[in-house]
Formats: C-alpha cells, structure tokens, sequence
C-alpha cells in the first residue's frame, strides 16, 4: 500500500519501470486529474463509478434474496435434499476463471447457448449480442449474482442453524404464520449474520476484477466498465502507472469510510435494538 501510495505522487510511465523512483515528481497532479469531472480521465472515472455503484447494489441484493431463499428452502426435510444443496454449491466450487469463460462461451452471439435456446424457443431471432451494448451490464450482473450466491447461501445457512427450534414452535403455537415467522423471528435473529455478509458482499463485488476482466478483456464495453476495469485501463493501457495508482489510493479511500461508517451505523443500531 506504501509503494502505492508513493507511485501516485510520481509521473510514473513505461521509462520509469526499471527505476520508478527516479519517475519526476508531480504531488497531487495524477489525484486531481483522476477527480476532475471537467476532464476527460475525471469524468471517466465518475461514470465507472455510478456504474460499479449500481453494479454493487444489484449483485449484493440479488445474492442475498437467493441465498435468503435457498438456505430457507435447505431448512426444511424432504426427498433429495441433499442433492439440491450440493448444486446449490456448484458455481462456488468451480474456479473464477473456468465459471466465466463457460459464460462468455454461453454468451456468445453466433454460437453461444443462450441465444440458440432463445432462438428455438421463438423469444428471439439467436442473434443478441449480450457482451456488447446495455445488455454487457445485465450479462455481468448474471454472472458475478451466480458466482456469489452459493457463499450468501452457505452463511445463511449457517445463521438459520443457529436458531433454536423452540422458538418456530411457539410462534406456531402463537399462531404465526410462515410470513411471520419469517419475519419477526427469522429476520431478527440473522441480523448479526446478514451485517457480516452484506459487507463482505459489497467489499468482494467492489473491488472484483476476475469476472469483468474474463467477459470483456480490453474491450469492456461503457455500460460494464467497472471502476477496476477503468483503472486497469488508466495503469496499463495508457501505461499511466501514476494515475492509476492515484485512482487506486482514492477507491481505498472510499472503501475504508464507507466500511467504517457501516460499522459504526449497525453498532449503534444493535446497542439500540
């Protein structure tokens, strides 16, 4: 983080790699340009951030409501169960890289599997092109909601163990009724779990790179660039090593206050409840 912290100060380029302490001194040049919504790289960078913004919330959001669902559903006994838990589990045991290159294969617009499927269902004429365009943002929404949501399921899961059976029993006995229960018993109880996981959620989902990176490549489309992609591109497209490393102080920056104004706000929350 140091050496970071160093190299946004500098005017650090492909010449200076070798000896980038050597790179000329610019101070606060590299921060300002990356801030500068007038300028072009500032103004970039504010659009890649409303869309990791809205990228963030859809994932995090989306994971939880299936994991929430799953792991609710997993509570109860019936036949194959166990079955249904172990696909549940799929997309988190297959490596980042196999899982997203199996996606960009399905999304792919002359042979992908998604639009031969939607094709001989009559939905479209097969020739969507669901990596380029608006729809670059829903593709990879799709895939990082599929990566995650078996970690929210596992969690939850985990929390909905930790809950007495005493206590569903006499809420029946209450006559509360599943909605109910759910949500004055069931909600309540998994909240010291859901702050955990939110937070994790939104920190891995944040700052991920793997997934964007394997879809798109060099060509992310605008509507999918998300703020590592725009950094990567401002490091080592431009060979702009300075730059980016500013850009990359800023988002620690952004990250760190908006964890710790997280963590203060659910503390005095549950001192409260």
């Amino acid at each position: 983080m140091l050496a970071g912290i160093v190299m946004s100060v500098l005017r650090l380029n492909v010449f200076f790699l070798r000896r980038w302490l050597e790179a000329p001194f610019v101070g606060v040049e590299n921060y300002r340009l990356a801030i500068d919504v007038n300028g072009g790289i500032g103004r970039g960078m504010l659009v890649s951030f409303g869309v990791t913004v809205g990228y963030t919330l859809l994932v995090v959001g989306l994971s939880w409501l299936l994991g929430i669902f799953g792991a609710t559903l997993l509570q109860r006994r019936f036949p194959g169960r166990g079955v249904l838990r172990t696909l549940f589990l799929v997309p988190y045991a297959i490596p980042v890289y196999a899982a997203v290159i199996t996606w960009k294969f399905m999304l792919a617009r002359d042979d992908g599997m998604l639009n031969h499927l939607l094709d001989q269902l009559g939905i479209t004429d097969g020739t969507t092109f669901w990596l380029l365009g608006d729809n670059a943002f829903a593709s990879i929404v799709v895939v990082s909601v599929w990566r995650l949501w078996p970690f929210a399921l596992l969690t939850l899961m985990a929390g909905l163990q930790s809950i007495p059976d005493e206590l569903y029993e006499a809420a029946e006995v209450d006559g509360a009724g599943m909605w109910q229960q759910f949500r004055r018993l069931t909600l309540p109880m998994l909240r010291p779990v859901n702050l955990v996981l939110v937070l994790v959620l939104f920190l891995w989902t944040f700052n991920d790179f793997n997934i964007p990176y394997t879809l798109f490549a060099n060509s992310v489309p605008p509507a999918a660039n998300v703020i590592t992609m725009y950094v990567y591109q401002g490091s080592f497209q431009t060979w702009n090593f300075g730059l980016g490393s500013a850009m990359s102080v800023l988002l620690l920056g952004f990250l760190l206050v908006v964890t710790l104004l997280y963590l203060v706000l659910t503390s005095r929350r549950s001192r409260h409840a």
